[in-house]
């Protein structure tokens, strides 16, 4: 009985160890946050989200002894056979963690000490006597792991291997006196190495975190500690090369780490509406605005346009068309036309996206069901694929066998090829930044046709876009409905400026900080629900000098709503990747088909986008020349025709989110963020 006394005792010795060690980490963290937010309280300046973290993680682990053991070594054995235990070990360990902001993917890594201490149950000897076995028996260990957040980027699950190298395999054997013989004097413990440790394991790991996020977002450093549980079964875990010993260990413990994020700017709009009357002055040089629009409930019914791709994308490892693509049986084929393929969306998106994705998860079919209503159409499948022109091959098949199995399409009309790289990859030479986005979407099916039935106006070749699609809509709250803040000379004599919406009830709203002169949000964001409502504006803007000035504006906003009279139309232009130049057949269709269709004394609308690959100024930038190229051929196309009645509004929106077409997370999402959008706005009709 003494030695298990013994033996509680260490156990909580190691539970004391790891429970100062674990309040160690805390307080330095909340140290390091201290002295961090004295230094970000004067940075104005919004950043991303890190995608890489580096830090320490410390926990305990609940050893848990299966089987059982006798021999100690080449010299000691146990008078007993003892079976079963457990123990607490400390594990510690510095960690790294890549995860991009857009993704729900990332992977960890950690490397470290970790103990898998603990004692055998007590036997009896042949004499009657209580015996007890401990160990030290510890390990250097490295765990990569996959990360997945499912639900949001806070809540992860993560699996990997774990490899470990053992540094420590010492016991102590103890063995007490037979109680019938109270007189005796307990032997000396044996102390020693384990003989046939196995020295280098290799087992598994899963386990779930959450990160509690320390600093508030928007900071350029940010600081996380994640409570984790991780569950290491005994497959792999057998100590020894003898007999049957084997642990099972339940982690608990938290990690601590930071990052650094990207420097962010606010999407500005390079032209807008007629600048609204200044109304009152804050410093000699800085105006403060609000131009809240009428939104008279009008209905814009808008013609729309919609590019289709020529690409189908695969997932990395599979050669069969993703779930996400819209598959109709051979009785749904008569269902479906391709104007309306809608009727056969794919999943619940909103707005344009819920448009357009369906247009184009729906690809395979509008080919399916032209084909078959141009019977002497024919396309060239080409597959591409990191690993060769076997595994891209299969890919095309997968493509030509629904088409041929589903809309019964002649397979002498449909040719499959395999290569490693597409004619125009995602991923550049010599690139570093974003590379797993980029390769996902090299993996691909690209439709290659001569037939004029398929593809676009005006358009020939092999390269040549597929014909897009039209559809009638009613059309998401427009741009010219939205509510613009104005801070004219802002940028030069502020820092940065932020606002507080106040409504009747007393809420604030808090939007910034800004550090350009003109902002616009949605009417929706600020009304939520409801229809109109009375608001007070206070603008809060930081001097060069670190002074702080204030200007009050009160407002009444009024929220967009459709019933029916406007008609619009909407056309998109696809860009390549990292490119600001219109191709060539992009030029001629904006000159010949589009700007046909402007109606006199129309306003043209045109707002460039970008996906989230690379940096955020930089795509601000790209979204912006992107949005002007358009401008200025639609611009010298109405010149050539003697017409100066439209007006234009340029917006370069960059990888914004909020207004972003289209999410990231897929290659199609981002392939059609790289998107300008021109919506032409006939000038309304008076009502006298």
């Amino acid at each position: 009985m003494k030695a298990k006394t013994n033996f509680k005792k260490g156990s909580r010795m190691v539970w004391f160890h790891y429970r100062l060690t674990i309040k160690s980490l805390i307080a330095s963290a909340f140290i390091l946050i201290g002295m961090q937010l004295p230094l970000q309280a004067q940075d104005s300046i919004q950043y991303s989200k890190p995608s890489w973290y580096f830090g320490v993680a410390a926990g305990g682990n609940i050893n848990y002894y299966r089987g059982s053991t006798q021999q100690l070594n080449s010299t000691d054995m146990a008078p007993t056979i003892f079976h079963n235990g457990n123990g607490v070990g400390l594990y510690l360990a510095p960690l790294i963690e890549f995860r991009p902001a857009s993704s729900f993917l990332g992977i960890m890594l950690q490397a470290g000490y970790d103990s898998r201490r603990g004692g055998f149950k007590t036997m009896k000897t042949p004499c009657n006597c209580p015996a007890d076995l401990y160990t030290n028996l510890s390990y250097i260990t490295i765990e990569p792991s996959l990360r997945v957040a499912p639900f949001g980027p806070d809540f992860y699950l993560y699996a990997g291997p774990r490899f470990a190298f053992n540094v420590s395999k010492a016991f102590t054997y103890k063995q007490g006196i037979n109680p019938a013989y109270p007189a005796q004097v307990a032997p000396v413990p044996v102390k020693g190495d384990f003989s046939d440790i196995n020295q280098n394991l290799i087992s598994m790991q899963i386990g779930a975190g959450y990160d509690i996020h320390l600093t508030a977002q928007g900071k350029r450093t940010q600081f996380v500690i994640s409570p984790f549980v991780a569950f290491q079964p005994y497959w792999g875990q057998n100590p020894r090369s003898i007999e049957t010993w084997n642990v099972t260990t339940l982690r608990f413990g938290a990690a601590f780490k930071f990052g650094n994020g990207h420097k962010m700017r606010t999407p500005a709009r390079e032209v807008m509406a007629p600048t609204p009357t200044p109304v009152a002055a804050i410093e000699p040089n800085v105006t403060f605005s609000v131009n809240s629009p009428k939104n008279i409930p009008t209905e814009r019914r808008v013609i729309e346009t919609f590019p289709v791709l020529n690409d189908v994308f695969f997932d990395l490892g599979s050669t069969e068309i993703p779930a996400r693509y819209t598959m109709l049986t051979k009785d749904q084929v008569s269902d479906f036309k391709a104007d309306q393929p809608e009727t056969f969306a794919p999943k619940n998106l909103t707005g344009r996206s819920d448009r357009q994705l369906a247009v184009y998860y729906n690809v395979l079919n509008i080919l399916g069901d032209r084909m078959a209503n141009n019977p002497t159409a024919t396309i060239i499948l080409v597959g591409s694929s990191e690993q060769g022109p076997a595994d891209a091959l299969a890919m095309a098949n997968s493509v030509k066998q629904y088409l041929v199995d589903v809309f019964g399409i002649d397979p002498s009309r449909i040719r499959a090829e395999g290569q490693t790289n597409p004619k125009v990859a995602s991923e550049q030479p010599g690139g570093t930044i974003d590379l797993v986005l980029l390769r996902q979407e090299d993996r691909r099916v690209t439709i290659e046709s001569n037939s004029p039935a398929l593809l676009m106006e005006f358009q020939n070749g092999t390269n040549a876009p597929l014909k897009p699609v039209q559809m009638t809509v009613v059309q998401e709250a427009p741009l010219d409905s939205y509510v613009t803040f104005d801070a004219m000379g802002a940028k030069e004599a502020l820092s940065s400026w932020s606002m507080q919406i106040t409504d009747e009830q007393g809420n604030v709203q808090n939007y910034g900080p800004y550090t350009t002169s003109q902002v616009s949000l949605p009417g929706k964001a600020i009304l939520g629900s409801h229809p109109e409502g009375n608001y007070q504006v206070t603008m809060i803007g930081t001097t060069m000098d670190g002074k702080t000035i204030r200007e009050e504006k009160p407002v009444h906003m009024v929220l967009w709503t459709p019933p029916t009279t406007e008609e619009g139309m909407r056309f998109s232009i696809v860009f390549e990747f990292n490119k600001s130049t219109t191709l060539g057949m992009y030029k001629k269709y904006l000159t010949d088909v589009v700007v046909p269709k402007i109606p006199e004394n129309a306003t043209v609308i045109i707002h460039g986008h970008t996906d989230i690959i690379g940096d955020s100024t930089y795509n601000q930038t790209l979204s912006l020349s992107r949005a002007n190229e358009v401008k200025n051929i639609i611009s010298q196309a109405l010149s050539k025709t003697d017409r100066n009645d439209v007006k234009f509004e340029v917006m370069g929106f960059g990888e914004d989110q909020s207004t972003a077409p289209f999410e990231n997370k897929f290659p199609e999402e981002r392939f059609y963020n790289r998107t300008v959008i021109i919506d032409i706005i006939p000038q309304p009709v008076s009502s006298n």
